[in-house]
């Protein structure tokens, strides 16, 4: 019998940042109730020997190329549900631990059975006093999606916060759930993939919880940054591609109708003064990429998008 929760850890040339997740996981968490499973997303610097010889019992899969956020955990899903975990945890590796929330989500959709995923608080790592992503929330006026970051006032270990959407940085999800809702969508390989699931258990009728007694710390877009040149900024340009046509495939699909003149007046204002400022500063890389973010957002075909299987 497998143990009950399978740890998804997807790591793309991050092994620093992935043992030192695996480190703080196996100090605080009982082990007895998760197996980590590291997905590597064809990583080029050794990244997979570093990490066996560091942890020879965690379970690796060999992604062989960089399949993106959304494709790469759904190989740490698909192997979860074809072992007969109950639940999988999707979960970054640039964070750390320091009780076990694996044990606490574990028992919190043990008690829920309405509920098809659960976060806890992330606080940022620097400064551990401040959240990072809380509750996942949506104006649907104005069509963006937001997380409230306000300390919750609840202290009670029992009581959550029904959320609209969860954070992907750590998802701990009902496989039963997964089963009938379908994998992260690899067609936005990377940013929205988690808020997408999350509207798609909803339509599904189960509920979304945020439980703020539970917490952990993340570092945030170790991933997106890299060597570029200097005037492009740290943030990797090709970012803006995803962000921008990501956000604009979910209002197509699940944005409010009644709103969508005001998606689009506020949509058009944004990014173009985005790039005027990418313009002004010589980030020429980042105006094209957004350029074509919003493209592709606004005139891929919904049939691309959400083929029949996700």
């Amino acid at each position: 019998m497998p143990k009950q929760v399978a740890l998804i850890l997807l790591n793309w040339n991050t092994p620093i940042h992935t043992a030192n997740c695996i480190y703080s996981l196996k100090q605080y968490c009982d082990e007895q109730v998760f197996d980590i499973i590291v997905a590597d997303n064809g990583s080029t610097d050794k990244s997979l020997s570093i990490l066996r010889s560091q942890f020879p019992d965690v379970i690796y899969i060999e992604n062989n190329e960089n399949l993106g956020f959304a494709e790469g955990n759904n190989r740490g899903l698909i192997y979860s549900i074809e072992k007969g975990y109950t639940y999988s945890l999707v979960m970054n590796t640039d964070t750390l631990v320091d009780e076990d929330i694996v044990s606490q989500l574990s028992q919190h959709l043990n008690d829920h059975p309405k509920a098809a995923a659960v976060q806890p608080a992330i606080y940022w790592m620097h400064d551990k006093t401040k959240i990072w992503n809380g509750k996942g929330d949506f104006n649907k006026i104005l069509g963006l999606t937001y997380s409230n970051k306000k300390p919750s006032a609840y202290n009670n270990s029992n009581t959550f916060e029904t959320a609209k959407w969860l954070t992907g940085c750590c998802m701990f999800i009902r496989n039963s759930a997964l089963k009938e809702s379908g994998l992260f969508n690899r067609q936005f390989f990377l940013y929205y993939e988690d808020v997408e699931l999350s509207y798609r258990f909803s339509e599904l009728g189960y509920e979304l919880h945020y439980l703020p007694s539970s917490k952990m710390y993340h570092e945030a877009g170790i991933s997106a940054k890299v060597e570029a040149p200097k005037k492009e900024g740290a943030l990797s340009p090709v970012i803006h591609y995803y962000i921008s046509r990501n956000r604009l495939w979910f209002l197509r699909r699940y944005g409010n109708t009644l709103y969508y003149p005001i998606y689009l007046i506020s949509s058009v204002i944004y990014y173009a003064a985005l790039l005027i400022y990418f313009k002004l500063r010589g980030r020429n890389q980042k105006a094209a990429y957004l350029i074509k973010g919003v493209k592709d957002g606004f005139f891929t075909s919904k049939k691309l998008i959400w083929p029949k299987k996700t």
